[in-house]
Parts: C-alpha cells; sequence; structure tokens
C-alpha cells in the first residue's frame, strides 16, 4: 500500500509540474526559445507572437512565412494586425535579416493590406488605403538610435491597424539551395506616453528635369518653416544612379548650418546628424542635390522607375508632445535666389568605391550580367515616395454661406487675407438663348447686371465684407487674385478680361474686344479662366469655349504668345483642348495645370515655354472635368461634371497629390447633392469651397484627421532586463485570412501580456496541490484506522515522511518552485539585447490600382457640351 501511495503522490507532482509548464508564461517562452533554435529556416512570424516585456512593453515578430523567391528583383509582402487597441509608442527595431539574401525591407503600417493572402507579389501593392513607411532597411547600414523619451505613436482610434512587410531580394544566388526565407523585424512598444513625439520632414523635387550629357545638374528644394521648434537627430537621402551628393541645411539670418551630406550611392541609411540642429519658427529648411546626366542619351525625369530620378532628402525630428506633428512635407523652393550662397561642400560629390556601390546597389560578380540584363529588358519601379495625406474632407454643415441669395455661382477665389471672392452671374442665366451660332451675345439689350458680382465674405460665418461690380458684366465666368489682392475676372459674353482693383470702380486693365468674339491676339471667344504667376507677373488666359488655346501676356498686357488646338477627331493629344475651362497656376514648379473640361483630364505645361509636361486622367473624373486648383504643398484640388446618360461616374470633388497626380480622397455634400460644381478654391488648411452654377450655391468643406501618425519609425534605446512572457494569439488556422482578431480576443492578449503571471495563479497552484496531499492523508488515514486499526497509522506517518524528505533534500527546506524553473533547461531571466536598426529605401511602385494615368486617352465623341 505504502508503494501504491508513494506512485500515486508522485504522479500528481508529475502531473503538477506539466500544468505549471502549460500555464507559465516562462515555460512557454522556453519552448519558443527552443524552436527558434532547432527551426532556423522555418518563420516565427507565421505565429504572430507578441512578447510581453513587462507591464506596459510588448514586443510584435514580424517576419516572412518561409518564403523562396524564384527570380531577381523580387519583391514579397505579407501583413501582420497589430493587436491592440489602445494607443502605442514604437521605441525600437530590431532587424532579421541578412545581407547574403535581402536588399532592403520596407514596413508600412495601414488599415487595409492590399493581399488577404499569407504572402503576395507587391506588384499587387502594399495596402489598400494610404500607408505610411514606418521603418526601413538596407544592406550594410549603420543603425540609428532614438533619444531617450522619444517614440513614434500607433495605434488608437486613428492609427494604423496593420504593419505590412516589404522585403525586396535583389540577387536569389542565395536561394539555390531552395532554402525558406524568414527575414523580419521585431517592434519593440510601450503603452507609456513619451514626452517627445517622433516625426518625418520629407523634402522632395518634383519637377527636375537632367538633360543628357549634362556634367552638373543642381535640384534645389527651400521651404519656410512655420511651427512649434523641431529638434534633428538624424538624416536620409536618397536619389536613383545619377545621383552624386544630397546635402540638407537649416538657414537661419542667412547663416547656414550643415544637417548632413551624403553620397545617394552609399547604403541609403539613416545617419546622425553629427551636431544636433533646432529649427524655430521662421527659419529656412533647404537641400539640393547633384546630378550628372554624362551618359543618358535623353532627358531624365523626376519618377518611378529605375532610369527615372528622384531628389529626397529625409529628416528625423522630435518634438514636444503638445505640440507634435508626425508628418511634413516642402516640395517647392521659396527661394531660389538664397541657393547662390549655399556652402561649396554641397556640389563636392562624396567618392564611392566600385565595389561598394555593386553592393548597395545588391549584385554579386556572378549574376552582374544576368541581373543587369533582366533589369534592362524590365525596369523595376521605385515605391513611389508620395506625400502622405492624414485627413478627410467633409462638407461644413452649418456653414450659413448655403444660404445666400446669389445668381449662377461660376468662379472663386481667396484674397490675401482668406478672405472667401464669389464672382456670381445675379439675374443672368447662361442658356441656349444666349448666343448664336458665331458665339456673338444675343442679349445685349438687357444691359449689364445690375447686383454687385463681386462678393467678399468672412471665410468662417458667411458675413459680407465688401461687394463690387455693378453695371460692368453681363456673363461672369472665371476668377483669380493675384498677389497684390488685384481680381482677374473673365466675361464670356464680353469676349473679356478684365483687372480690377479690390476697391476701384473702373478696369485697372482690360483685355479683349468688347462683344467681339475671335481667335488673334486682340481678341478671345467666350475666355473661361486667369492666372498671374506671383513672380513675373505674366497673365495666363484660357480661351475658351470657342477657342482651344492658352495665351500669355506680359504684366501690362502686351501678348507674349500662345498654345494649344482643337482636340483630333481620333483621340485628345497632349496639348489638345476641348474647352480649357479652369486654370491652376504652380509657382513652386513653375507649372500652369489646365481642365481640359470635355476631354476629362488635367494637362499640365511649363510656364517659359507652354511645353506639355504630364497629363493626370482618371477614371473616377468621368467625361468632364471642369475645375482645378492648386494648395502650396503639393495637393490639387478638382471636382467634375455630371455623368453622361449610362454612365456611373458620380460628380463629386477629388483630392490628388501634385508629385503622383494619385487620388488620395474625395468629397461630396451631405445636405443635398452637387448639381454643376463649376469651380473650386482651397486654402492651406484644407478647407475647401465649391461654387456650384446649377444650386446657386457655394459649399464649404474643412479636412478632419484620418491617421493621426505618418513616420519613418527607426529607432534604438536599451530594453530593460525583464522577464519575457510569450502570448500566442488566437488566430483562425487559414493561412490566407488575415482578418482582425475579435475585440474581446484582443484585449484578452493584451491583459496577457500586460499583466504577466498571476498572483492569484501563482497561489492557486501552490495550494492545489497541499490541499489534495492533505485531503490524500485524511481519507488514507480514515481508511486505515478503519480496516487495519492504529498501526497503520503509524506506517503511513512513517511513508508519507519519506516521500516529503525526498522533496525536501538534504538541506531539508520546502519545495522551491524557483530552483525548479531555474534548474529547467532553455529558461533564462535575460532580456532583450540592445536592439538596432538600419534603413533603406523603397525601389518599387507601390500600387498599380486601376485609377493610374491613363495617358493620352480619351472617350468617344461626347454630346454638345454644356453652357456654363
Amino acid at each position: 500500500m505504502a508503494g501504491l501511495i508513494n506512485s500515486l503522490l508522485i504522479l500528481f507532482l508529475v502531473f503538477q509540474n506539466s500544468c505549471l509548464g502549460f500555464r507559465s508564461p516562462l515555460s512557454v517562452f522556453k519552448r519558443y526559445k527552443d524552436t527558434t533554435r532547432s527551426l532556423s529556416n522555418e518563420c516565427l512570424g507565421s505565429n504572430r507572437p507578441v512578447i510581453s516585456l513587462g507591464l506596459s512593453d510588448f514586443a510584435l515578430d514580424i517576419r516572412m512565412p518561409g518564403v523562396t523567391p524564384k527570380q531577381s528583383d523580387t519583391y514579397l509582402c505579407m501583413s501582420v494586425p497589430l493587436l491592440v487597441d489602445d494607443e502605442a509608442y514604437v521605441v525600437d527595431f530590431k532587424p532579421h535579416a541578412s545581407m547574403d539574401t535581402v536588399h532592403h525591407m520596407l514596413l508600412f503600417g495601414c488599415n487595409e493590406p492590399s493581399s488577404t493572402e499569407n504572402y503576395w507579389d507587391c506588384d499587387e501593392g502594399t495596402c489598400k488605403d494610404k500607408s505610411n513607411i514606418l521603418y526601413a532597411w538596407a544592406r550594410n547600414a549603420p543603425p540609428t538610435r532614438l533619444p531617450k523619451g522619444v517614440g513614434f505613436r500607433v495605434g488608437g482610434e486613428t492609427g494604423s491597424k496593420y504593419f505590412v512587410l516589404q522585403v525586396h531580394y535583389g540577387d536569389i544566388s542565395a536561394f539555390r539551395d531552395k532554402h525558406k526565407d524568414c527575414s523580419g523585424v521585431t517592434l519593440h512598444l510601450t503603452h507609456q506616453k513619451q514626452p517627445l513625439i517622433a516625426g518625418m520632414y520629407l523634402m522632395m523635387s518634383v519637377n527636375t528635369v537632367i538633360p543628357p550629357g549634362e556634367k552638373v545638374v543642381d535640384a534645389d528644394i527651400a521651404c519656410h518653416y512655420k511651427r512649434f521648434p523641431m529638434h534633428l537627430f538624424a538624416y536620409r537621402v536618397h536619389t536613383h544612379r545619377l545621383g552624386k551628393v544630397v546635402s540638407g541645411y537649416r538657414v537661419r539670418n542667412g547663416q547656414w548650418t550643415l544637417i548632413g551630406r551624403q553620397s545617394p550611392q552609399l547604403p541609403q541609411a539613416f545617419y546622425p546628424v553629427e551636431h544636433p540642429v533646432d529649427v524655430h519658427f521662421d527659419d529656412i529648411l533647404a537641400a539640393r542635390c547633384v546630378f550628372s546626366g554624362e551618359g543618358r542619351t535623353t532627358e531624365t525625369h523626376i519618377g518611378g522607375t529605375a532610369n527615372d530620378e528622384m531628389c529626397n532628402f529625409y529628416i528625423m525630428y522630435y518634438m514636444e508632445a503638445k505640440h507634435a506633428v508626425s508628418y511634413m512635407t516642402c516640395t517647392q523652393n521659396a527661394n531660389p535666389e538664397m541657393f547662390r550662397s549655399i556652402p561649396q561642400e554641397a556640389n563636392i560629390p562624396i567618392s564611392v568605391k566600385s565595389d561598394m556601390l555593386k553592393m548597395t546597389h545588391g549584385y554579386r560578380e556572378g549574376s552582374k550580367n544576368t541581373d543587369e540584363s533582366s533589369l534592362q529588358q524590365q525596369p523595376k519601379r521605385e515605391e513611389e515616395e508620395v506625400l502622405d495625406q492624414d485627413f478627410h474632407i467633409e462638407e461644413v454643415v452649418d456653414w450659413p454661406g448655403f444660404d445666400l441669395k446669389l445668381g449662377q455661382v461660376s468662379g472663386l477665389a481667396l484674397d490675401p487675407e482668406n478672405n472667401l471672392v464669389i464672382f456670381h452671374r445675379g439675374d443672368h442665366v447662361w442658356d441656349e438663348n444666349s448666343f448664336d451660332s458665331k458665339f456673338v451675345y444675343q442679349q445685349r439689350g438687357v444691359g449689364p447686371i445690375e447686383q454687385n458680382t463681386i462678393l467678399v465674405l468672412n471665410p468662417s460665418n458667411a458675413q459680407l465684407l465688401h461687394s463690387m461690380g455693378k453695371n460692368l458684366f453681363y456673363l461672369p465666368h472665371g476668377l483669380s487674385i493675384d498677389k497684390n489682392g488685384n481680381y482677374w475676372v473673365t466675361d464670356v459674353a464680353l469676349h473679356q478680361v478684365f483687372k480690377l482693383g479690390a476697391d476701384d470702380k473702373e478696369p485697372l486693365l482690360i483685355l479683349g474686344m468688347a462683344l467681339q468674339p475671335g481667335s488673334d491676339k486682340n481678341h478671345f471667344c467666350q475666355p473661361t479662366d486667369v492666372a498671374v504667376d506671383p513672380i513675373t507677373g505674366s497673365i495666363y488666359v484660357s480661351d475658351g469655349y470657342c477657342n482651344s488655346r492658352i495665351v500669355q501676356f506680359s504684366p501690362n498686357g502686351l501678348y507674349i504668345k500662345q498654345w494649344g488646338e482643337e482636340t483630333s477627331s481620333d483621340g485628345a493629344r497632349p496639348g489638345q483642348f476641348h474647352i480649357p475651362h479652369s486654370l491652376a497656376l504652380i509657382p513652386d514648379f513653375s507649372q500652369l495645370c489646365v481642365a481640359d473640361r470635355e476631354n476629362g483630364r488635367i494637362q499640365c505645361f511649363r510656364l517659359e515655354t507652354g511645353e506639355f509636361i504630364r497629363e493626370i486622367k482618371h477614371k473616377s473624373f468621368g467625361r468632364e472635368l471642369f475645375a482645378v486648383s492648386y494648395v502650396p504643398g503639393g495637393l490639387l484640388f478638382a471636382v467634375n461634371g455630371m455623368p453622361y446618360p449610362g454612365e456611373t461616374e458620380p460628380v463629386q470633388g477629388f483630392v490628388m497629390n501634385f508629385s503622383t497626380g494619385e487620388i488620395t480622397d474625395t468629397f461630396s455634400p451631405v445636405r443635398k447633392t452637387f448639381g454643376m460644381p463649376h469651380d473650386v478654391v482651397a486654402s492651406e488648411d484644407k478647407t475647401v469651397f465649391v461654387g456650384d452654377v446649377h444650386t446657386r450655391t457655394v459649399w464649404k468643406f474643412t479636412s478632419t484627421e484620418k491617421m493621426e501618425h505618418r513616420s519613418v519609425k527607426k529607432a534604438g534605446i536599451e530594453v530593460q532586463e525583464v522577464k519575457e512572457t510569450i502570448i500566442e494569439t488566437r488566430q483562425k488556422n487559414n493561412p490566407k485570412s488575415t482578418e482582425p482578431l475579435k475585440k474581446e480576443e484582443k484585449q484578452h492578449l493584451v491583459q496577457q501580456a500586460s499583466t504577466g503571471v498571476s498572483f492569484v495563479l501563482i497561489t492557486t497552484l501552490l495550494i492545489i496541490p497541499v490541499v489534495v496531499l492533505l485531503a490524500i492523508l485524511v481519507f488514507i488515514r480514515w481508511r486505515k484506522t478503519t480496516v487495519y486499526g492504529a498501526d497503520a497509522e503509524h506506517k503511513l506517518d512513517s511513508s508519507s515522511g519519506r516521500i516529503l524528505g525526498r522533496l525536501r533534500g538534504k538541506g531539508g527546506g520546502g519545495l522551491n518552485l524557483g530552483n525548479f524553473f531555474a534548474s529547467h533547461k532553455g529558461y533564462s531571466r535575460k532580456g532583450f539585447d540592445r536592439l538596432s536598426t538600419e534603413g533603406s529605401d523603397q525601389e518599387k511602385d507601390e500600387d498599380d490600382g486601376t485609377d493610374s494615368e491613363e495617358e493620352y486617352s480619351a472617350p468617344p465623341p461626347p454630346p454638345a457640351p454644356s453652357s456654363s
């Protein structure tokens, strides 16, 4: 019987230890580490482990799920959910990649990955919504350290819900053995609020042209800084193969202070700012990229393919949390003259050894010819570095201007004080009786509009501040305002362009002959819009409904040149128009963009020459695009027309990235619907006004934050040594599913990760075996007493004592669970080592969606255009 008792007790204790091993996060972590050692070629990231690093810190492991690329220059993507609902801060990154297999890695944040597959070809894109580059790693790139107390915000109500990992396998000769790759990155996150918030400032040239054979070409970028102080601590440069050196500076009171200078042909990492630089309100941030066109036979433009170029200067900074802005951009040259005094070092190339160049671009000697040939045949697109949008445009439903008593609203503009200026037709209407077949106005006998046609409103409350323009116009159309506050308007009935002072009753300048349509230097035919260059004062007129041209005049009204022609019967070609309806002058890039209305597109031209640069055309525009407006900082706003019968594209407003032409947002009213939105204007704070001809209304829209955080995540602070607890996420076994966990499941995971081993659990595990043991002893004693009498009680006590003695050991101490786990194979109290990061750049088109530009395409000939 004693042997039976011993066996039962030993079996119970073994069962107890098994339970402890199953329930203890330390035991789970031990098995996780053992698996890591034994499965070197498998990907732990496929299990989506969340690793507790204490009460407030945790780590997220993101790995490729065992992939084997089939050809060089393969880009593969995979996604991982964030798994937490609360706002968190990324404070460090630990890359898991080898330069022998991986050219570079990029980590994006978004709310909806482009695919639900376990992994996919990145040609499908990274995200369906807007994505942010959170982290970049490249071969041989040095680590970037985040200062103490600085973090990048993620998650929460507005942050990214998914991470998407993109890995570029440049040379696949390392995969001849068909092994599986599990490169990736481990993120260290914390729920503790950081006093300083890190962010990214991107300086990017978008209009540089490198002539063939030109030895030195400079691309300059400069912007005034208009925010709270920021402190710079790292920088990164990026060009393609023609870049020689990129330099960035802070300019204060004419003094140039170097932020960083590097060759873009070296590993494109984030390098520390040697002498930390602070930037204050009204400082200037300036950058220069130096290119050489030697060896090229054609012009090289800014673009996304390997044969194009890029000029980017990234700055990592931190700000006080209460003033923090996560992402800022500069895409203009606010002061070209200042670059005459740029330090000479900015034009001194940094030499790069040939072996370093080959290594940087990811090619080995053995595969050089094959890979280069492949690249020439099928050049890979770079990940387009677009301006991330963190807002959404929505109607201001309590805008009182909606109820103004207006005529047909034909033109809108903002004056230098940011007041809204409206140009409307009063009691006059443009209809089928307004003109004859030769475009001569037929209602002259009615006389000019007796109401004030130009109204100046407070943009906040629609209060009327000023009005003018009575008895001057017959059919108002376009309106713009120059830098001095002068109004420039067109009248399609008079076939004229007028310059008006804000307080003048008579025009300061008139172009065209009253009521006389024509197509020579002195006549217009229903001119639609006018734009004035703030730098040169040159005047540009879109002419118009019955001419298809852009006419340029000197500041005092002398004819200079014109360009454009009617649309061909076989389709719309560059420089051809079918009603050039609206103009947007982009002084930052010396471009003039035209809303080519009946061709449903935007065409952009060089101001100096009228040379065609590019077309922006999307299916969602429909057949008509009425108006276009530019906002400094790189945004285009536009409105389209009503769809033709049988077509489905809705009438709406569009927000576009000027650099790429990509539609980043659309907007429309919520109270009613657009009738015929005729003009659009937007301010730098992304307040948008739309003038509607049919509803005789001015709609107001404003921006609301959509994503608080858009910045490249680079980090490196030491992690305190803490016990690590692995929490395995409960996901479906289907490898193609990446749906977020249910809220209850995520809360359960976070609770486990943040709480660790519960005190109640430990107490219960310690008490249960004692209670069970006592119960067994009591039962056996009772049984023995009943069956054998008092003699058995002595035998039981002796037997039990021997068993407990073995458990106590020679020292006579009690059962020591700490020693048990400490002696358990694989257990360690050691925490994470110091983490390091490296950076690279994207080299592939991120999104090749259906809304890409459709160059030179044209719809079938439409019905006769509507008059407005």
